[in-house]
């Protein structure tokens, strides 16, 4: 699951954006819905990964049974998102170089799995060496 993800991720940062990815899963596996952060594409600070991803995914009749799989860890908006919608599991690639709402999903009942994956650092640490102006508007900073 978390291949899909980081394919998203990677087209972001193809397409000049952040390189942040995210699909959401039905707890048996099946792929709902994918996306990636396109704030910069798309001139519209409201389209992270995981926006990106439930949106396309469209209406469910219920969230608890879904899995949002995103390469970062989700900041307050979209940890916000997943609470919202009563989203049952996150799978975070990494927190490393990010820390968002992921321990607060995870105190209010979410299943949520960190893996660290070197993949998800390794791109992040590299797009915030590259482009620290872009990370830190995309982080309120």
């Amino acid at each position: 699951m978390l291949d899909v993800a980081v394919d998203e991720a990677r087209k972001g940062l193809s397409e000049g954006g952040i390189p942040i990815g995210a699909a959401l899963f039905s707890r048996d596996g099946v792929l709902l819905g994918s996306g990636h952060n396109r704030r910069v594409q798309d001139d519209d600070p409201s389209v992270h990964g995981e926006t990106d991803a439930f949106r396309a995914a469209g209406r469910q009749r219920n969230y608890r049974s879904t899995i949002m799989v995103t390469t970062l860890s989700p900041c307050w908006y979209c940890s916000g998102l997943v609470r919202q919608f009563n989203i049952g599991a996150v799978v975070v690639g990494e927190a490393k170089t990010f820390s968002g709402g992921h321990d607060w999903l995870a105190e209010n009942g979410v299943e949520v799995t960190v893996l660290e994956d070197e993949r998800c650092i390794q791109m992040m640490t590299d797009f915030i060496a590259e482009r620290p102006e872009l990370w830190l508007e995309d982080i309120g900073e």
